[in-house]
């Protein structure tokens, strides 16, 4: 005897109505997401692969993001140099025009305004935080505020506040860059040629290797200038020389790591790319083929819904009466 029932064939159609409705959403989120799952157990056996590549991925954008940080403070440190270069190169132009001129009437104004140029450029800051202050980078590195304040010290290392913790950069695996300087190392000779010619100025004598500068009086640096203090200046001018081409040898020391650390950085975004493309490879899903998944599984979910309007219309009384 041959059974006719309903509810076998009702529940067939659900299942098939959900099973559709399920690719529908499956394919749904794949064009949302652009990949083929949500998590990690939507990719089976790739998923320990998938999860090495996430986590060199995780380490690479570290690396690019300290060395965009490293190349970013190497460029202020390149802008700040230069400004501690002009202050003393100012300087030397300001000494050398009035020896040419034999009139030293300006000379100390002038003088005045390339130390604060020198100065501004040792308390330079990056992203609120001095550059040439080692550690202690909420605090003013240099201290003068004027050159009255450099005689006013003990010593030329009092001007200075600055620690001896030199700022590291660590830009991949196996490199960590000393990228930081120190105000007192790169600005200690030039403020020591400036504190010399303030001391003369006011009167006092000044020893440079071993020869004994020894003014007339306070106030000596003004009119025109006397054989002494002729002398005085063009042995200035020799100090101010050195001074100014230790600062650059500090500037083209950080030119050097600005270099590599660029080389750096686009051999992480080169390797970046690589990784990027090798894990849309492995986890990407081709909005084409989703959308005709999308479009197949709505079809499926109307051909089920019509067989479970059928089976509502249809009923096993209906079948015995004919």
């Amino acid at each position: 005897m041959t059974r006719v029932a309903t509810f076998s064939n009702y529940q067939s159609a659900l299942l098939d109505l959900m099973g559709a409705q399920s690719r529908a959403q499956q394919a749904q989120e794949r064009i949302d997401s652009g990949r083929i799952a949500t998590d990690m157990a939507g990719y089976g056996r790739q998923a320990e692969s998938i999860t090495a590549l996430k986590s060199t991925q995780a380490r690479l954008e570290g690396f690019v993001e300290a060395g965009k940080s490293a190349a970013g403070r190497l460029d202020a440190q390149d802008l700040a140099m230069s400004q501690v270069y002009a202050g003393g190169n100012g300087a030397r132009e300001a000494i050398a025009n009035v020896l040419s001129a034999g009139k030293l009437d300006s000379l100390m104004t002038e003088l005045g305004l390339q130390f604060q140029t020198f100065q501004s450029g040792l308390n330079a800051t990056y992203q609120g935080q001095y550059l040439f202050a080692g550690g202690q980078t909420d605090t003013a590195p240099a201290t003068a505020k004027s050159m009255a304040d450099l005689t006013a010290a003990a010593s030329v290392d009092d001007v200075f506040a600055n620690d001896a913790l030199k700022h590291k950069s660590r830009i991949d695996e196996n490199t960590t860059l000393e990228t930081g300087f120190l105000a007192n190392e790169l600005g200690g000779p030039l403020a020591t040629v400036f504190r010399n010619i303030q001391a003369y100025n006011e009167g006092a004598p000044v020893t440079i290797d071993g020869v004994t500068y020894t003014p007339a009086g306070a106030g000596t640096l003004s009119g025109k200038p006397s054989d002494d203090v002729h002398a005085f200046l063009t042995e200035q001018l020799k100090q101010l020389d050195a001074a100014n081409k230790e600062v650059t040898n500090q500037t083209a020391k950080n030119g050097l790591m600005q270099n590599h650390v660029e080389e750096t950085l686009d051999a992480h975004e080169g390797r970046q790319t690589s990784l990027d493309k090798l894990m849309i490879d492995k986890t990407g899903y081709d909005a084409a083929q989703a959308i005709t998944d999308l479009q197949l599984a709505q079809v499926a979910i109307e051909a089920s819904a019509q067989v479970v309007n059928s089976l509502r219309a249809t009923s096993l009384l209906d079948l015995l009466r004919t």
